[in-house]
């Protein structure tokens, strides 16, 4: 069963009367208002919470950079130890 324009005419023009029928019997634009300070309060949150994620992966590219300068000053030393090894190495073999 297919709706023709009619009917979706007629949906759209009593749909907000119908979720203000179901919402205790308040008038529609008391509804429309509540909506409202629900959208608001929802979009205020989403602000906050989009904050806290830009700090959190701010810290995160923080506590990676730290991690990566720890990860090439061992690494520097790994490469000073092999360096020592092969003079060592080549000293032994030399004699």
């Amino acid at each position: 069963m297919s709706l023709t324009q009619q009917d979706i005419d007629f949906i759209k023009a009593n749909m907000a009367v119908w979720f203000a029928e179901q919402s205790l019997g308040k008038p529609p634009a008391v509804y429309e208002i509540e909506l409202r300070e629900r959208m608001v309060r929802v979009e205020e949150e989403l602000k906050h919470q989009h904050e806290w994620m830009r700090q959190g992966l701010e810290q995160m590219d923080k506590r990676f950079e730290a991690m990566q300068a720890i990860m090439d000053k061992r690494l520097e030393q790994v490469e000073r130890r092999v360096e020592t090894l092969r003079a060592d190495r080549q000293a032994f073999r030399a004699r």
